[in-house]
């Protein structure tokens, strides 16, 4: 075969990227509504299996990506080591998300547009981030397992990532994918750590009684040898609320 006529074949986008994008041509042509299955394999010139081997149904094609990122969040996660500061992973697994629309801003604003416009595709949008959603929730539930309120805990801080990550990536779409997306969602995701994940470590220069045998994240609270009735607390700054209370009660409790 003569490299004149390979090149054209060399060209042609991969079947999936091809229904894609026909599919997208079409809605915003005709509507999604008016738009069938028979509609798009025709204009991408393959069969009704073609599509249904990459496609379950007409609303899968509009969010193409999503399987694959959750997939990936999923092994991200139980990549992860002990050592790891829960919140912080679960806000990194969300950035994944944030990376798969920034791939190509053009097709995650019209399909912000779409999904905007069509009921039944906020509904399946809604059913894809529950699934992420369940998936931070299940990981923070394994770490948090046998702490008071373990699973209230992960539920609570799962679903704040996902309310953070979404409300600073449509804030973006909704700008037509201007300006920074990663900067907007590190900042949304910011605001989920300090609520509720560990507070950075202490400078080289803290005092070393502050530094020693405090946890990441944890404050440090003893009873006064002598006063039984004295507790101090040393806490670093930004540490949850909750985790300070935490460790008071404990600390009583074996009093």
């Amino acid at each position: 075969m003569s490299s004149t006529t390979s090149r054209p074949e060399a060209a042609k986008p991969p079947m999936r990227e091809a229904l894609v994008a026909a599919a997208f041509q079409l809605f915003l042509e005709r509507g999604y509504e008016q738009t069938t299955v028979d509609d798009i394999v025709a204009l991408a010139g393959v069969g009704r299996r073609s599509f249904f081997r990459y496609f379950p149904s007409k609303e899968d094609v509009v969010f193409p990506d999503h399987e694959r990122c959750l997939a990936d969040m999923t092994a991200f996660l139980a990549a992860s080591e002990p050592d790891h500061e829960p919140v912080r992973r679960v806000c990194d697994a969300a950035r994944l998300v944030m990376l798969m629309y920034a791939e190509n801003p053009s097709f995650s604003v019209q399909r912000y547009r779409l999904t905007k416009r069509v009921p039944g595709l906020r509904a399946y949008e809604l059913s894809v981030v529950w699934r992420y959603e369940r998936a931070l929730a299940a990981y923070l539930r394994d770490r948090f397992a046998g702490t008071p309120d373990g699973d209230l805990r992960a539920d609570v801080i799962a679903a704040a990532t996902v309310a953070a990550h979404n409300n600073a990536l449509r804030s973006w779409l909704w700008s037509d994918g201007q300006g920074d997306a990663a900067e907007a969602v590190d900042h949304a995701l910011g605001s989920v750590r300090t609520a509720f994940g560990a507070a950075p470590e202490p400078s080289a220069d803290a005092p070393a009684g502050v530094r020693a045998g405090v946890a990441p994240g944890l404050p440090l609270v003893t009873a006064l040898p002598d006063e039984d009735d004295v507790v101090v607390v040393v806490s670093r700054r930004g540490a949850p609320l909750w985790r300070v209370v935490q460790e008071i009660e404990t600390t009583l409790a074996r009093k």
